[in-house]
């Protein structure tokens, strides 16, 4: 029970964290911050297939594979955000 405890404060706390993070960050480093993320994401599909794969529980398993879920559908949704941003700084007319 005590180990629960800590890792939902643990939880908590970085999701407090992770929210005052991202409402600071200016509009002209989201582009950036967005590829550090989906750098982030490739290293947690990493980890979800190795847990997913390991077979220890049918929880880690079923973990592993809710994490690979929400990192890939992070990955695209990264991809498809920089890729939108990046056409609205493009010349209109212009070669692409």
């Amino acid at each position: 029970m005590e180990v629960f405890v800590i890792g939902l404060t643990i939880f908590v706390l970085a999701v407090f964290v992770g929210f005052e993070v991202i409402t600071k960050v200016p509009p002209t480093l989201h582009t950036p911050l967005m590829s550090g993320t989906n750098a982030i994401s490739g290293i947690t599909i990493t980890g979800a297939l190795l847990s997913a794969g390991s077979e220890h529980t049918l929880l880690t398993t079923i973990l592993g594979v809710s994490a690979l879920v929400f990192a890939t559908i992070n990955v695209v949704g990264g991809f498809m955000v920089t890729h939108r941003m990046l056409d609205m700084f493009k010349k209109k007319g212009g070669r692409s």
